[in-house]
């Protein structure tokens, strides 16, 4: 039979089989449905076949040809959580924190979000094209073939809808897979500091319908809702501002995310399970009770490592309290210039084998089929089973245990998006 591509020969092939057709859950995580000297054909942008290459190569051929030996084969990388249209910089800060700042101190100066706030609201979309299109470009060649991207830089109802209008544009321009998510609760703008309430007024009354008129459009192809999500944390929103935001989100068919316990536990993630959020992001500060309530839901416990390195915290998600409550466990880079300018999901990897205490199998599935189900892609990516979409990488390692215990260098090799080489 004739394939539009081949990939053989792979000294590891990692299909990343999903469990009762969803994640990996708790301590099952890591299975790689391994196949040495594996191979995959792709046919009109899908899996048609996986297996031993000297099975595959008996009943496919293809005019392209990959020959994977010695490397590690395995699906794109999936980022749940980033931020990756903005413009300017905050170097500034990086320096401030070295020399002691905290994160909210610099905050209440006028700093951090606020800062890149500034910037995006001065930044034509044409302008936040050109900054943003080099970063995805960058995860595109360390392996990320779908990224979720979320606005919140604007804080406006016109800067929000542009921060849209531009993640549409890159989405129908670009190889990368993008997710789309409103983040208009990021933070509380200048113009409100003495009235946050005030300012949810404006997200539930203004934005969010704003949203649902004009921006549903560009998005309506995807296979997936726009996502709402709300910075639920010290310094951000409280628990029942965040309630009401995501109640009216909600309202209007928008699917929910929140991040949650970055700084301090005010409630978050046990908001996001019980309302059916797809993800709880951040969880760094999450008590144990709210963690085993993550093994009885499908919201998806999203762990952002570049976060607290960036900051030069020590203090990670407790990755292995997830897994033992029987929670759907998954990584992200939180892509962002404040706290992670991080484009590179092995190094994510590599820093969850180290901080998480995760292993190299449980932090790929984490990457891939896991985060996945994190932007309600779970059954079409992250995975190298038949019929799902052909985003392969072909990563120059010997093994999988490789990916988790080298770091610095960009090992894939080639990427694959939908049956076509990109990289």
């Amino acid at each position: 039979m004739k394939a539009d591509l081949l990939v053989h020969s792979a000294a590891q092939l990692c299909v990343i089989p999903p469990h009762d057709d969803g994640p990996q859950r708790g301590r099952s995580l890591g299975d790689l449905g391994l196949i040495e000297d594996g191979a995959v054909a792709c046919v009109d942008g899908r899996i048609a076949a996986v297996g031993p290459t000297a099975e595959i190569r008996a009943d496919w051929w293809a005019a392209v040809e990959i020959d994977a030996a010695g490397c590690v084969v395995c699906p794109g990388f999936v980022d749940p959580h980033t931020h990756v249209v903005w413009a300017g910089d905050r170097a500034d800060e990086f320096a401030l924190r070295i020399g002691g700042a905290t994160y909210q101190e610099i905050m209440a100066r006028g700093g951090g979000i606020m800062s890149t706030v500034r910037a995006t609201r001065a930044a034509s979309p044409t302008q936040l094209l050109a900054a943003s299109r080099p970063r995805l470009e960058r995860m595109l060649a360390h392996g990320t073939t779908t990224v979720e991207v979320k606005t919140g830089y604007g804080l406006t109802v016109a800067d929000e809808l542009k921060m849209l209008q531009v993640i549409a544009a890159l989405e129908m321009s670009h190889p990368i897979s993008l997710v789309p998510t409103f983040l208009g609760a990021h933070a509380i703008p200048a113009e409100y500091q003495g009235d946050p309430d005030g300012y949810v007024d404006l997200v539930v009354q203004e934005m969010l319908p704003a949203i649902d008129a004009h921006e549903m459009r560009p998005f309506a192809h995807l296979p997936t809702p726009l996502y709402c999500d709300v910075f639920c944390d010290q310094g951000a929103f409280t628990l029942e501002q965040s309630r009401r935001i995501l109640e009216a989100a909600r309202g209007l068919g928008l699917g929910l995310k929140i991040h949650a316990d970055e700084f301090a536990n005010l409630g978050g993630a046990a908001l996001a399970i019980e309302w059916g959020a797809a993800s709880a992001d951040h969880l760094v500060c999450t008590p144990a009770e709210e963690i085993q309530q993550f093994g009885s839901c499908d919201t998806v416990a999203v762990s952002l490592p570049a976060t607290p390195f960036g900051l030069g915290h020590c203090t990670y998600s407790p990755a292995g309290a997830i897994l033992d409550a029987g929670g759907i466990l998954a990584l992200a880079s939180d892509c962002n210039p404040g706290t992670a300018w991080c484009e590179s999901m092995p190094f994510v990897i590599a820093l969850a084998c180290r901080y998480l205490r995760i292993t190299p199998a449980q932090a790929l599935v984490a990457a891939t089929l896991n985060s996945a189900h994190a932007v309600g892609l779970g059954n079409e990516v992250g995975s190298l089973q038949e019929g799902r979409a052909a985003d392969v990488l072909v990563v120059d390692l010997p093994s999988v245990e490789h990916l988790g215990y080298r770091f610095g260098t960009r090992p894939v090799k080639r990427v694959v998006k939908g049956g076509r080489v990109v990289v």
